[in-house]
């Protein structure tokens, strides 16, 4: 049953046969040891039977609410820099930088959301009936995956050179962002859903494309045996040493930048205040999810879970990251 992934399997028969429990008071099913909503579930089992990927296709990757809309930024920013731009040497002042990105009409991220342009497979792409052909896309293709490494083709996994660039986050921000985030898919007379409880289900392992821990663990291991192929960046990271983190990230995927002001710009420009205030993020929707842009964009800042967590609950995640985390050589805590 848990190797079915081809169109011979109907998914009402699936669904019958797994594991359900409710997230969020919707239904997800354990499928091959995580949980997913049975569009998504449907959606990865046909990325997985369906996609042929190339030689040099970029994957994105990573947990509900780690930095994705960040990641795709950067990652799609990095990728349509050209190489040539801005070779001398004087730095720009700041605000003659703001000006010239605020003004550029070539800049796409001021014209669509990061999504628009790094669709997440098994929501914007294998959704579609049929899917999309995709072959007529630019090279080097860029996606992205909530899905854990281990529901990925064979065909990215063993048999390409392609990369993976994985974005994780320390558990307790991660959960506050997942519970703002999924409170405003709630009707308006609905209150908020108790953060106690959305605690208790993290805990268990029961979230969108969770357990956490698990789909965290399966990408470090593998970053590890293929540094080439996987690349591991931390959200923490990211904020504290922006340049050293995207010059790395610009290295991995073959870009690498020549002039220290050539990242200062993509720095500034795929920076979370400009993206969430940029007018198409203010105001526009998202047509595959149905809300508003400006969802994906909220504090984004390190440490946010100490507005909400008790004493209790914050020794409660401490323990079960230490068990879950012990003799993997990583580390989720938010100052490292």
């Amino acid at each position: 049953m848990d190797n079915c992934y081809d169109d011979s399997c109907k998914l009402p028969d699936l669904l019958e046969q797994l594991p359900q429990e409710s997230f969020w008071d919707k239904p997800l099913y354990q499928w091959d040891g995580f949980w997913y909503r049975a569009y998504h579930l449907e959606a990865a089992m046909a990325f997985r039977s369906q996609f042929r990927p190339l030689q040099d296709d970029v994957f994105l990757a990573s947990p509900m609410k780690t930095g994705t809309t960040w990641l795709k930024a950067l990652c799609f920013s990095i990728l349509q820099r050209q190489l040539d731009v801005d070779d001398d040497d004087d730095p720009i002042p700041e605000s003659q930088a703001k000006k010239k990105i605020v003004d550029d009409e070539e800049d796409p991220l001021a014209k669509n959301h990061p999504a628009f342009y790094v669709k997440t497979l098994e929501v914007q792409v294998f959704t579609e009936k049929p899917p999309p052909d995709l072959s007529g896309m630019k090279s080097p293709r860029l996606f992205h995956t909530h899905l854990p490494y281990s529901a990925l083709p064979d065909s990215i996994n063993k048999s390409s050179n392609c990369k993976i660039v994985y974005i994780a986050r320390n558990p307790k921000d991660t959960l506050v962002s997942m519970w703002h985030f999924f409170n405003k898919f709630r009707k308006p007379e609905q209150a908020p859903f108790p953060f106690d409880k959305a605690f208790e289900c993290f805990c268990q392992g029961i979230c969108l494309f969770g357990p956490f821990f698990d789909h965290v663990l399966q990408y470090w291991r593998e970053s590890l045996k293929a540094p080439n192929k996987v690349l591991f960046l931390k959200y923490e990271d990211l904020k504290r040493d922006p340049k050293g983190e995207i010059k790395k990230l610009a290295s991995f995927l073959e870009r690498p930048f020549t002039k220290d002001k050539q990242v200062d710009e993509v720095i500034w420009r795929c920076s979370l205040d400009r993206l969430k205030n940029l007018e198409v993020n203010k105001n526009g929707v998202d047509p595959w999810v149905g809300v508003q842009n400006n969802v994906y964009f909220r504090a984004g800042i390190v440490g946010d879970w100490k507005n909400m967590f008790t004493a209790e609950m914050s020794e409660k995640l401490d323990q079960i990251t230490q068990h879950k985390l012990e003799g993997s050589g990583l580390h989720l805590d938010e100052d490292t």
